[in-house]
Order: C-alpha cells, then structure tokens, then sequence
C-alpha cells in the first residue's frame, strides 16, 4: 500500500495562473514546470473525478490511511452502483408483476408510503371508480405491451374514451378530477428509500479505531481505579476520557445528520422534474409527479417520457430505452409499436401520448422504489485532502510512538515522577496493578495524540463546505447535479455561453417584418398584405410549430404556449388574423421535419382536403432564403428572387445588426402522387427543400439580461474568459457580444476572434488548437462545433465551463470540465449530462457558481492552515515534554476537547465562510495548485512557533513564571501550571480561528459578522472552555484559575492577532514550498527505477 502520497503537500500547480495570496501561490518559473506534471505513481495525484476509471478511484481508497472508513467513505461513489442497478433492472424487467404485487402487499400492511413527492402519497388504488376500463389490464396490456389488446380496445381513441379522456384537450384543470384519478390508478410516486436514522450516524461514528482503543482504555482504567481508589475518586480517570469520546461521538454524529438532510433535500429538487401537460386545452406546467392516468402530454426532443403510455400521433418520433431495456439501441414509436415506458428519453422528433400507468404500476416505478439513491461521488480536492491526510497520519502515528516508547521506558527506568515529585515506578516495589494503571495511562495519551494527529475529519471537510456550498447556491438559482462541479468551477478559466435565455431575457418579439416584397410599416399590420399571402403565413405557422394557441372559456385574453421564438412567431401570426384553432382542423400534417439544430430549420407537409399538399419550412433566415427561387409580392402574385434576393440579404444583415434574430417563413407544394402512400415509406420520406416561395422574414428582437455586462466585467477582471457560441447569425451574435461587453470594440470583430461554426469545423484538429484560444465569438454554430471548440480548449490547458439546453448539447455539457444546463430552456438530456442547473438560465447566476467554487478552494485552505497549526503545536509541545520530563502537560481529555475544536467545530466555523468580492479579484485556482501555499506555510509556521515557544516556556518554567514556586502545595501548583498550559493553547485556538478566516488579508475581522455561524462557534467554544475549567476539575484535569491568570491566557491568545499582522509583512518565495518536499521523493523513485 502506498503511502509516500506527495499530495497536498507536496502538489503543485501545473498552471502557475494563480497568484492570488487567499488562494496563496504565486506563479512558478518556467524552469519548475517539469516538477509540476502529473505523477503516475500518487494515488491521490486526479486532476478530475468526472470521468475517472473505477480502478483509479479504488487505487486511492486503498492508499489512503482510514481509522473510520464507514465515515471517511460515505460519499464517496458507489463503484457497484451500475451493477447493481443492471440486476435490479434485469429481475424487475423479468418479474415485474411479482414484485409489484409484493410492493403493493407492503403498502397495504403498512397503510402508507413515504412518497418521494411533497405531500404526495404511492398509496395503491382499491377501485377503478367511474372509469371503464380496469386498473390491471391497463398495467398487463402496457407492460407487455400488448398491441391487440389496445386494439381490442379501440386503440388510443377507445382507450381514452374509456379513461375519460380527450385526445386533443386532454382532462379536466380540476382539482377533484385529478384527485379521483390518483384514487383510481395512483399517483406518479414511488416509495422512497428511507435514508439512515440518526441512530445510524452514532453507529458509525462510533467506528473510529482510536475512539474504539479510548474506550477500552478508559474502561480498564476505570475498573483498575475502581479497584484501588475506591468508586468516589477511582472512576475520574477513566470516566471523563469515555465521556468525552461520547461527547466527540456525538457532536460527529449531529454534524453528519445535519449534512445527510442537507443533501437528502437537494435530491429531493433534482428529481422533481417539470413538465408541460395538456388539460382542458390548455398547455399547463406541472410537477412529474402530478402526472395522472388520463393526461395527455406532448413529447419533444431531449423530454424524459414521465409515466407509461400509449403514442397518440408521432412525426420521426425515436425513444432511447436504453435506461429500461439496457440496450443503446434507439426505437422508433408509430402505431405499429405504440407504447412508451417511463423513465425513457425521447431521442429525436415529436408526438404526444396518453398516459396509461403512473408510479409504481410502471417498471421505472418499480426499479426507483428498489433502489437507493446513491449521493455519494468524490471529487479533486477530496481525494488531495485524503492524500495530505494520510501523510499527516503518518507523522502523527510516528509521533505517537516516539511519546509511547519514551513514556514506558522513562517509567521502566525510575525517572518518571507524579506531581508531588515521587518516583511513580520502583522495581520490586509498586504493585501489578499500579504498574498496568500507569502504562494505561501512557498508553491513553498516546493514543489520544493518533486522534489529534489524524485528521480524519479533513477530507470530510469538502463535504461540510460543499453541502453548505450547494444549499447556498439553490438561493442563487443554481442546483448541484455533481459535487466536484461546485469545486471545480473555482478553477474555470473560460465560460462558453449560449446567447438566447443566457445572456439575453428569451423574451421574444417580432419587431420588423419583410413580407410582400418589402419591409412592412407595421410587423404585424396585415392590411398591406394580400390574403393569399397572409392564409398562406397563417397556415405555415399554425402548422409548423410545436407551440399552441389557448382560447379561454370565459372570453379572457389568449394563451399562446411554446418555446420563446415560437411564441413571438404565433403572437406576430395572430395578430395578422390567423385562426389557429380553424387552420389546424381544415388541413392535416402527414409528415414533419422536427427544427433541426444542425440545419437550422424545420418543415412539414400539410394535406389540405384530399388532393392538394403544401410543404411549409420555417427557420435561419439566410439558409431559408437560399432554398428560395420565388417570392409573393404584395398582390398575392409569385415573382422570380434573383432580382430580389440581394435586397433580402441585405434585410437579414440590417436587422441582425441590430441583434435580431432573423427567420424565414417559405413553402411550396408538392404533387400528390410525389407524395409516398404507405406509412413507413411516409415515415423515411425526406421533404423537399428546393425551389420554395419566401412567404416572410422577421426579426425577433430578444433584449439583453440586465447586469450580464457588469456580470462579463467581473468574470474578465478575474481571469476568465467569457466565449459566445449560438445557432444565430455571426451578425447578430456579434451585436449581442458588443452589447454584453463580451466584445469591446468593433474593431475586435475579425476572423478568427468572431468565426462561424462551419469554418471552425472544416480545420484540422491542430488548427483548431490554435484558433480555439482567440475565438471569441461562434456563430451559426452547430452542438458538434461546441464539442469541438470544448475539445480544442482543455487540449490547450483550460478549464472549460459550458452551457447548453438541447439535446444536442449532451456531448459537450459531458466533454467539459462542468456543464452547465438551462433550467427553464433545458431538455432533460441536457440535464443529465450537467454537473449544475442553472435554474433561472441567467449568466449572472453563472459567475455567481464560479465565486461559490472559488470559495469552496478557500475556505478549505482555512480549515488545513487552521487545523496544521494545533497539530504542530499539540505534537511539539507533548514529544519535548515526554522525552524530557516522562510526562504531558495536555492530558487524554483536554486533548479530546482540543480534537473537537480543531475537527468537527473548526470545521464548522471555517468551512461555512461565505464567499467574498475578493475572490473574484483574483485568477482561477489551478488543477495542480498545491494545498498548502507558501503563505499558508509562513502564516502555520508563524503562529505554531509562537505557541509552541510560550507553552514550552510554560511548562518548564511555569512555576516561576506564574509565581507558583512559593506554593507550599506541590501538587497544586504543577496542576495550576498544567491548566494555565491546557487554557492558553484553547485561547490561542480561539483567536488563530480568526486568523485563518483571512490567509492573506490584514483585517481578519472584515466580513465577520456576514457568518453567525462563525461567531457562534466561537463564543460556544470560549463559554466552554471557562466552564470546563471552573468546573469539570479532577474531570477535565483542570483546576480553578485566578481572574489575573485568566487575564494572562487570554493575553497570550490575543498575541497572535498583532503577531499574523506582522507575518504577513514577511515575503514568501515565488517557488511553491512543495518543490522542494517533492524533489527527495522524484530523486528516490527515479533511483529504484534506473
């Protein structure tokens, strides 16, 4: 097993960028770089858990020191997760009706369910109620999928019927309608696992192997103290080191408790999916699991099918079952093979299908009820923290046995004496038992400075910030899919940002339109129009849209639904006169080019009647217009383009000059008897896209998002480079760059600054390389260009944050160091492949995650310089006293007591800072940067030496220091001189606690009151410590001390507020200390290697 780990320590940055002092490197000398490379044989050496082997993850694991591997290992990931679930998956799949007749017998005995939903119940329905048709044939006829059986039902039309359903306006927005359904079929929830009680918190708490040896040390002492002192004082040694191990036990169990709800809740959020349904003609929104049996729901490329069902109408409908089924292969849907099952994606096309099973009728119901949800995944900075772990460990262990050995052979040889200055061990004299009571005693100490010495709580560090970190984060609308995302976004060197929703409002409008020939007075003012050519617009985009227009009851205004362009085209087509609901029921789409990211444009062939087909296309205004031979002039007449066309392209540049977002509206007809007869020959059928009538071009005007300027500013003022990439034209794109400040001036404009996507793809990849680095402006790019440019960046070294909302978008979102997808625009593939959802799809709230990284990395440098320096101090202080005098001034319990200030309350105080300005003034956190920066080493070292020097003096001194020497009562005054020892270390604590808040900063206090957290922690800390040492007496070791003593260790404490100023004024070397620890270890396996 290797434990010679460089990590931490002695890990360096490979990218020198950081030279901030918080973060505390400054940039290395070329000359170092070749120290900084990766290190093979470092188990702890991953620069990236995203997408590391299983063998890479298990090789750390093995490496790494462990006293509590239950709760070291806690989240990190389940490596048999996949086998698992595969089996799960394959026996549900075999036995689903077993299994859910056993669920369902579960259920009833127990009356109800933990519903994964809020207030929501998987309470298994009892009747069918007013519905024609039973609850178990529904199940058999979808699980089987049984297409006879749907038809001897009447198919889709006589299933609804029977549902109570409608086809086209789905069921009733009823509140009771919906509650009967969830009483007839259930609801769309399954039982949740439950997660560990609390009881199980303290189990694994209790499984630290030091804390373990305490206790069977303090039993034996207890009995031995019992058994020679009498119950009244004999219990004290033993009693109080078992108390405090309980007292440890327990304040580690509430901690871990409190940050399991923390992440119990967040997945709670990722689950809950929203999506739209059509009830009572109207397209509303609701929660997944507000799904009911009856409900009909549209289905759009990149859409997570929600319960199973039965397909409506489809047009190049193809779903990805992989997720069931556990082949990759993508299925068509049409009437032949109509059922969908849930948990699906939907991989290509369009549809809708009526829902036929929800919850745990379903076998996604079925498998989620099965299997646990497993949070656990680790990330860099948890495994570099393991690896410094381990090191410190073995020092600490090395340590322990140094003071081990010296105490039993300064015992053995009669130079040990007890507090009134006897000789504790003479041979042939002190009894059996007094002799295995004292190497108790030294054993309980040694012992106790493993638990001190071993950070075990350090890695568990990362998880503390980062569940504070992530629930922070939901209230600045981000939601963590992946735990290293939240640290990794601390060292983004570049953001590549969509434009629409992102850095503009994705509130759409059309504000100008070329229609008839020429540029309309009005957008949307039809009377200079033909009616031929208005019919003709109208019937384009009633037709070719997935968007919809909602007529209310009671006369109220209209409510169009659909994506931001579609609605702004539907808005603009209304306003013209048309008639959405009449257009759609006189003609009928017989086939669909779903909008095509890669080709910019979508279409569908419309059958008007029985004899006459139009193909209407809509989408980029210069691709359209290049399939256009003819246009409709104003008195509904087609006139050739040629003579035109150049006036039209000049249209499309003025408007996206002046950031437009320009489409294009064409069609044609297409002879009948060109069209294919047959289903399947319909369904491969390519529409035809040549020698198309332009009908209209509109710019859509989409503003920018207010403060993504000054939100660009603070990314560029803190060494990340923000990159535009959208499908819109390049002129648009850089009219929106010049507008957010992503671009400065015009004369930044130029190739290969701005580029469009189709030049970039056609370089070779070591064009790309160079070309990446200056691109700051994409356009007309497609999602494989974004991949591409992802690909080219981390090749040349960066750290690159994507964001992406389609389907298409997956692979990059994947490839990228973090993905970042869309919450509102999103497609729920691209929010599986991201590692944060930015819910208000706001680029603000982007940097906002990049200082929250940022802060993660710092506050962990806080905790690691906080908690090294007691460690220093604590291990110095005991070793010199025990080789020296054959005792310790700081006994098994204070000990105990400094463990619970430095881990579990340290880290609480410490690793919940929140993020500050200064963090943004600085440049990203390198992959490589070391833990432990040159500043940290001056600023550990400063103050340890300072408390290592007074506590020295302290304990050989003490007496005449603190004017004890004329205490007539020996004893007394060497346990005063112990005390004063034990207070002045907890005050030096206390005060260095505000120290590390600000690495590099002279005011330590500024921001102080921004965390109650912090503050709290230490008063609680301050009023124990007084009430440990009034109080607890033969307990805790201590004995009352005078107010003037009590002056006199807060003053020691209050030392190293002025004492870290005057640190700070001494300058560190540019080289990063690691080097030079790293150099022996490269030296010595370079030798076993020659």
């Amino acid at each position: 097993m290797s434990t010679t780990s460089s990590n931490g320590l002695l890990l360096t940055s490979m990218s020198g960028r950081h030279d901030d002092m918080e973060a505390g490197s400054a940039k290395t000398d070329h000359s170092d770089h070749e120290e900084l490379e990766h290190d093979p044989d470092d188990p702890f050496d991953l620069d990236n858990t995203k997408n590391a082997s299983a063998a890479s993850l298990r090789r750390w694991r093995q490496a790494a020191l462990v006293l509590n591997a239950s709760r070291r290992f806690r989240y990190t990931l389940d490596l048999n997760k996949e086998e698992h679930y595969e089996n799960r998956r394959r026996m549900i799949r075999a036995h689903a009706q077993v299994i859910r007749a056993a669920l369902l017998f579960k259920l009833a005995g127990e009356q109800q369910v933990g519903a994964f939903g809020p207030s929501s119940s998987s309470t298994p329905a009892i009747s069918t109620g007013n519905f024609d048709i039973d609850l178990e044939k529904l199940v058999s006829m979808t699980r089987n999928q049984n297409v006879s059986n749907l038809q001897q039902l009447g198919g889709v039309k006589g299933v609804a019927e029977k549902l109570k359903s409608n086809l086209e306006q789905g069921i009733e927005e009823d509140e009771k309608e919906v509650t009967d359904r969830k009483n007839a079929f259930g609801s769309n929830t399954y039982p949740k696992k439950k997660g560990k009680s609390f009881y199980m918190f303290l189990w694994e708490a209790w499984q630290d192997l030091t804390l373990i040896i305490l206790i069977i040390a303090a039993v034996t002492s207890l009995a031995l103290g019992i058994k020679t002192e009498g119950l009244k004082e004999g219990w004290l040694d033993g009693g109080s080191i078992a108390f405090a191990v309980l007292l440890v036990i327990m304040v580690t169990a509430v901690s871990d408790y409190r940050q399991s709800l923390q992440f119990q809740n967040l997945n709670d959020e990722k689950r809950n999916i929203q999506l739209e349904v059509m009830r009572g003609g109207r397209t509303v929104k609701i929660s997944i699991y507000d799904v009911v049996v009856g409900d009909v729901i549209p289905l759009r490329i990149g859409d997570q099918v929600p319960a199973d069902g039965v397909l409506i109408s489809g047009h190049s409908l193809a779903i990805d079952e992989s997720s069931m089924t556990g082949e990759s292969k993508i299925v068509n849907k049409d009437q032949k093979s109509p059922f969908l099952m849930s948990g699906c994606k939907v991989a290509d096309g369009v549809g809708s299908m009526l829902v036929t099973g929800v919850g745990i009728n379903t076998e996604w119901g079925l498998l989620m009820a099965s299997i646990s949800e497993d949070t656990g995944e680790e990330t860099p900075l948890q495994v570099r923290l393991n690896g410094l772990a381990t090191f410190i460990g073995i020092v600490g262990l090395t340590v322990a046995l140094v003071v081990l050995v010296a105490l039993l052979v300064r015992y053995f040889t009669g130079t040990t004496q007890d507090s009134n200055g006897a000789t504790q061990f003479i041979k042939g004299t002190t009894s059996i038992g007094d002799i295995v009571d004292d190497c108790v005693k030294i054993f309980t100490i040694a012992v106790t400075i493993v638990v001190v010495a071993v950070p075990e709580g350090l890695p568990l560090a990362v998880t503390l910030t980062l569940a504070y970190s992530m629930r922070k984060m939901m209230a600045d609308k981000a939601l963590v899919r992946r735990l290293s995302a939240c640290e990794t976004m601390g060292s983004a060197t570049t953001i590549c940002s969509d434009k629409t929703g992102t850095l503009t409002l994705n509130q759409m409008t059309v504000v100008e339109t070329y229609a008839g020939g020429s540029k309309m007075d009005v957008a949307d003012n039809p009377s200079g129009l033909h009616p031929k050519l208005v019919a003709l617009i109208s019937e384009g985009v009633a037709q070719n849209t997935t968007g919809n227009i909602f007529h209310p009851k009671d006369g109220g205004d209209v409510e169009i639904s659909g994506s931001p362009t579609e609605k702004a085209i539907l808005s603009w087509a209304y306003k013209l006169g048309m008639k959405f609901d009449t257009i759609r029921s006189e003609s009928a789409i017989i086939h669909a080019f779903p909008f095509n990211s890669e080709k910019k444009r979508g279409g569908v062939a419309v059958l008007r009647g029985d004899s006459e087909v139009f193909i209407h296309w809509k989408g980029a205004a210069e691709i359209v217009l290049a399939c256009c031979t003819q246009y409709m002039d104003s008195n509904g007449t087609l006139q050739p383009i040629d003579t035109q066309k150049e006036f039209f392209r000049l249209a499309i540049d003025a408007m996206a000059k002046n950031s437009l977002r320009c489409v294009a509206i064409a069609c044609r007809t297409q002879e009948l008897n060109k069209v294919p007869k047959e289903q399947e020959d319909l369904d491969k059928w390519d529409l035809p896209e040549d020698g198309l009538t332009l009908l209209a071009i509109v710019g859509i005007k989409d503003p920018c998002r207010p403060g993504v300027r000054e939100a660009v500013r603070i990314c560029t003022s803190a060494g990340v480079k923000v990159r535009m990439v959208t499908g819109d034209n390049l002129q648009t794109a850089k009219a929106i760059a010049l507008e957010c400040g992503i671009l400065s001036s015009d004369t930044e404009a130029v190739e290969p600054t701005i580029i469009e996507g189709k030049v970039f793809r056609e370089l070779s990849e070591k064009e790309r390389e160079q070309v990446a680095k200056k691109i700051t402006v994409m356009g007309r790019s497609s999602p494989n260009d974004k991949l591409l440019l992802v690909q080219a960046l981390r090749k040349n070294g960066d750290v690159v944050a994507v964001t992406g909302d389609g389907t298409n978008d997956a692979p990059a979102l994947h490839e990228a160091d973090i993905g970042l997808s869309m919450g509102i625009s999103g497609t729920e593939v691209a929010k599986e492949s991201s590692d944060i959802i930015i819910l208000d799809d706001n680029f603000a709230s982007v940097v906002k995650v990049v200082r929250w990284g940022r802060s993660v990395y710092a506050n962990i440098q806080k905790f690691i310089q906080f908690q090294l320096t007691v460690n220093v101090a604590a291990l110095v202080i005991n070793v010199v006293a025990a080789m020296s005098s054959g005792d310790v001034p700081l006994k098994a319990v204070q000990l105990l007591w400094v463990n619970l200030i430095m881990d579990t309350l340290g880290a609480l105080a410490l690793a919940t800072e929140p993020p500050t300005d200064h963090l943004m003034h600085r440049t990203p956190v390198g992959r490589r940067e070391p833990l432990i920066t040159n500043i940290m080493w001056r600023n550990l070292l400063v103050q340890s030496f300072y408390q290592v020097a007074v506590l020295l003096v302290l304990n050989f001194a003490g007496l005449s220091v603190l004017g004890l020497k004329q205490d007539s009562d020996h004893a007394h005054a060497v346990e005063v001189k112990n005390t004063m020892i034990f207070n002045a270390f907890v005050m030096c604590q206390i005060f260095n606690e505000f120290n590390a808040r600000k690495p590099d900063e002279m005011n330590v206090f500024s921001g102080v009151t921004k965390n109650p957290l912090f503050v709290a922690i230490v008063g609680v800390t301050f009023v124990l410590q007084i009430l440990i040492v009034t109080l607890l007496g033969d307990f805790a070791h201590t004995v009352p001390l005078s107010w003037q003593l009590w002056l006199a260790s807060i003053g020691i404490g209050l030392v190293s507020w002025p004492l870290a100023v005057v640190g700070k004024l001494i300058p560190v070397p540019k080289t990063p200390m690691s080097i030079y620890f790293k150099k022996p270890f490269r030296k010595y396996k370079a030798s076993r290697n020659a």
